[in-house]
């Protein structure tokens, strides 16, 4: 009886063993088989997002605009004056025509002590005598030909005054004949502004033999 007893009380703790080794195992093996799962699961849910900060918002600086300036009056203010100046004395004396001429004269000065030159006068002199010039010797013996261009300071009365010589052809040749015979000629005298004036003038002379 005894020995019943032990081999029932040895078979029961076997079979309590073996229970809660096989309970055990399934246990560990459905873990095992979660486990990933619980871990991701346990990531995502302690996966937080972490919000930045928004940035302090920029100041801005505003610029104190200069105050405009007052721009000057280009125009000075007009002075109201009465328009009727009849009965006003302005202290200037009675002006008449022989007055004006006389003041002009006064500014333009005595134009005959003036010296002009023939396209600056209202009227250019005009030869009224030409005496022949002489022909020299030497040149016409030669067959020599030419010319000579003279400067004449002509006077307000017509006369020469001055000769100078510009230019000749051939020179030392006809300067001497040309000088000479043009002293003797006379001009009608230039004009300006209505008056006779001295004035220089050009003047070509030519020697030919033809």
């Amino acid at each position: 009886m005894t020995s019943e007893i032990r081999k029932w009380t040895y078979g029961l703790a076997f079979m309590l063993a073996g229970s809660v080794l096989i309970i055990g195992t399934l246990l560990m093996i459905n873990r095992l088989a979660k486990g990933p799962e619980a871990q991701e699961l346990a990531r995502q849910t302690s996966f937080q997002v972490e919000r930045k900060p928004e940035p302090p918002p920029k100041k801005v600086v505003k610029r104190e605009q200069p105050e405009p300036r007052r721009s000057r009056d280009i125009n000075p203010p007009m002075v109201d004056l009465d328009t009727s100046l009849s009965g006003i004395d302005m202290g200037i004396p009675g002006v008449t025509a022989d007055d004006l001429g006389s003041m002009r004269d006064e500014l333009l000065g005595d134009t005959r002590d003036v010296v002009m030159t023939d396209d600056s006068v209202d009227h250019p002199p005009r030869p009224t005598r030409q005496t022949p010039l002489p022909y020299p010797s030497s040149a016409r013996k030669e067959g020599v030909e030419g010319y000579v261009l003279l400067s004449l300071l002509i006077s307000a009365a017509g006369e020469i005054e001055k000769v100078q010589v510009l230019e000749s052809s051939p020179a030392g040749r006809f300067e001497d004949s040309a000088v000479q015979g043009v002293r003797n000629w006379r001009f009608e005298p230039a004009q300006y502004q209505g008056r006779n004036v001295r004035v220089w003038a050009k003047q070509r002379i030519r020697f030919d033999l033809s």
